[in-house]
């Protein structure tokens, strides 16, 4: 577990083809610096935001290939990242004279580090969405009917937490960790009300700990038609876990790479929802989109945030037949996304300018 939290952490500053997503000539930020020292607490897009005036091609400027994904290259804090402006281009760069408010600096290309205990600066800052990458966040009708159910709790009680036992049907015995959710509000379509999916609330994890042999004297003393549900311990309680709560078997955290970039195609959908139930949001807070795998969505992708105007009625001079304008949206924020399900996604919001809504259109930078 401490690998895989480590290796969250750590993210990736794995890059794709330079021309991968690009839809227009990299433009530098007004005010970009000619170096930056990594300081803890920096991220790949906040650096590059200081250099770029679209810091999530921070990709394009650091010239690596497909290959390079598997042997990403680390940025420290204490280093000095470097830009050429006749790329541009970012590189490592290391101190080696010059006067104080003057330095000069020796350009080196990005590498491996074996600095183990040394903690690389992130992609994005992971500590926000590392709790959203293993838990079901979005369920469908077919996982709830095929999903555990939870039957009877220890001794009877109303709820359980941590350390009780709980007993579940449905449970396949080579699945050893479940989640326990609670099937929470619809996930609509802001427009048509079609529903997308179900947002599942996060109430803990359990492991089996089933006695085969217990199991075993119980159905030979139950009568014919009686069903032996499945024993469990609870690992873990975010919430009061009780009787029809439902369990799907618990997978590692997925470890993509985090490469920001955007859609080869055009995309065009809506803010569903933001997380926690709150009407408006900000940066680093997560939404779910009505974007998913069937609509070509993958880990990685930036959207553009457009705000939703709507209409004005305006009548000259109050005679004559009203007229109808729908204003134009505005273009405020970016969102990352980071998990991808068949008709929704979750994403984290990096830029913004205005609280971001439910309704709001995120679509191809």
């Amino acid at each position: 577990m401490i690998r895989i939290i480590s290796a969250l952490l750590i993210g990736v500053a794995a890059l794709v083809p330079v021309t991968a997503g690009a839809t227009s000539p990299i433009r530098l930020a007004d005010d970009a610096p000619d170096s930056h020292m990594v300081v803890p607490g920096d991220t790949l897009w906040g650096i590059s935001g200081k250099f770029l005036k679209e810091p999530w091609r921070w990709p394009e400027v650091w010239r690596l290939n497909r290959e390079q994904i598997r042997n990403p290259h680390l940025i420290y804090p204490g280093q000095v990242i470097v830009l050429d402006r006749s790329g541009p281009t970012l590189k490592l760069g290391k101190r080696v004279g010059g006067l104080p408010d003057r330095p000069l600096y020796e350009k080196r290309f990005p590498q491996v580090y074996s600095e183990p205990d040394k903690a690389a600066i992130q992609s994005i800052p992971l500590r926000v969405i590392a709790p959203f990458l293993s838990e079901p966040l979005v369920v469908t009708d077919k996982d709830d009917s095929s999903a555990g159910i939870l039957v009877a709790t220890q001794e009877g009680r109303v709820f359980t937490s941590a350390g009780d036992t709980i007993f579940a049907t449905r449970i396949t015995p080579e699945t050893r960790t479940w989640n326990l959710y609670r099937k929470a509000r619809p996930l609509k379509e802001p427009v048509t009300g079609e529903i997308l999916g179900y947002e599942a609330v996060h109430l803990g994890v359990a492991e089996v700990n089933a006695d085969p042999e217990a199991d075993k004297l119980a159905a030979a003393e139950s009568k014919p038609g009686t069903v032996v549900p499945t024993s469990l311990m609870v690992l873990s309680a975010k919430q009061e876990i009780g009787k029809g709560d439902r369990l799907l078997p618990a997978g590692r955290p997925e470890l993509p790479s985090y490469v920001p970039h955007a859609p080869e195609k055009d995309l065009s959908g809506r803010v569903v929802s933001i997380y926690n139930g709150v009407s408006e949001t900000g940066r680093y807070h997560v939404v779910s989109i009505s974007l998913g795998k069937q609509d070509g969505m993958e880990v990685g992708h930036v959207l553009a945030l457009h705000r939703n105007r709507g209409e004005a009625v305006y009548r000259e001079d109050n005679v004559g037949t009203p007229q109808r304008f729908r204003l134009p949206e505005q273009r405020y924020g970016l969102v990352f996304v980071f998990r991808v399900f068949d008709r929704l996604s979750y994403a984290l919001v990096m830029d913004n300018l205005g609280a971001v809504a439910v309704a709001d259109s995120v679509r191809k930078p």
